[in-house]
């Protein structure tokens, strides 16, 4: 009778924690159902190209969406039939000179609209905010005629070099966030004897680190993304095609193919997201951050 006794409310509470198990699974997805629905909407289209990506040719555009026969040499045809590799190696060069020399352009001017004082700073910054509400069409000719007259065109540099000029969009993040640190760590380092320099490479910087990552990350995205830019420079010389173009050109090449052209396009896509994959905290940390002080 006491073994009996002492066994029935084991067996009575397994329906109940699997009930309250399945409740709380139920409300979850209630709780939840706006964003499982938005990753679907987002996740699908990559679904779909990576589907498409291993088909065989005559399983593409029809309505079987799974592939019959899985073609994993769709990715070396990428290689072996376009100039992918030479792309790539252009890209990679165009996205880090611009990041870096943006980044190296940036701080000191967001720098000096948020900690120093000087007289006109804040007309200056917003002279600075009325050049992005500048169409670049009105731009593209003079431009274009310069870079021409200094035997540039055909080359990556015309789309590298403005970078070191500074970025109106990079000053203006970074200074948001800039603002958001208490002037007392700056004021304590100078009463150590640090200037303004190490004040910015000391202080500042190790603390600005989630705003300089997210910054980079939108230029970089930028520059890897590009496709009008390699287009207006760069169409006469397919030796310093970056990827955008390359994949356009091949896409030209394959228009029948539709998958070789998907696992092209998903090998284009495959270095930004693990970009953003390793990237991700740092760059929504300084997002949030720089709106938190205007």
């Amino acid at each position: 009778m006491t073994t009996l006794t002492e066994t029935r409310p084991a067996v009575a509470a397994t329906p109940a924690e699997g009930s309250n198990g399945r409740r709380d699974w139920l409300l979850w997805i209630a709780r939840n159902c706006v964003l499982i629905a938005l990753a679907i909407a987002f996740l699908g289209p990559i679904l779909f190209i990576f589907l498409t990506a291993v088909m065989p040719a005559k399983q593409t555009l029809t309505s079987n969406y799974w592939p019959t026969e899985w073609q994993w040499g769709n990715f070396a045809k990428v290689f072996t039939e376009a100039r992918m590799l030479p792309a790539l190696g252009n890209t990679i060069l165009y996205a880090s000179l611009s990041t870096v020399f943006m980044l190296v352009s940036s701080i000191g001017p967001a720098y000096a609209f948020s900690r120093l004082r000087w007289r006109g700073r804040n007309k200056v910054f917003v002279l600075v905010l009325v050049t992005m509400m500048l169409p670049p069409q009105v731009t593209i000719v003079p431009l274009y005629v310069l870079w021409t007259r200094w035997g540039l065109t055909g080359t990556l540099w015309p789309l590298i070099l403005p970078n070191l000029l500074a970025d109106a969009f990079s000053i203006f993040l970074l200074r948001q966030f800039l603002l958001t640190i208490p002037k007392e760590y700056s004021d304590a380092a100078k009463v150590d004897g640090c200037n303004e320099f190490a004040v910015l490479w000391r202080v500042i910087l190790p603390m600005a680190r989630p705003a300089i990552a997210a910054t980079a990350m939108f230029m970089f995205f930028f520059a890897w993304n590009d496709y009008f830019g390699p287009l207006l420079y760069t169409s006469e010389n397919p030796d310093n095609w970056p990827l955008s173009l390359a994949l356009a050109s091949f896409r030209g090449q394959y228009q029948v193919e539709w998958n070789v052209t998907m696992a092209a396009t998903l090998l284009v896509m495959l270095p930004v997201m693990i970009v953003f994959f390793f990237a991700q905290k740092a760059f929504v940390e300084g997002v949030t951050l720089t709106g938190v002080k205007g």
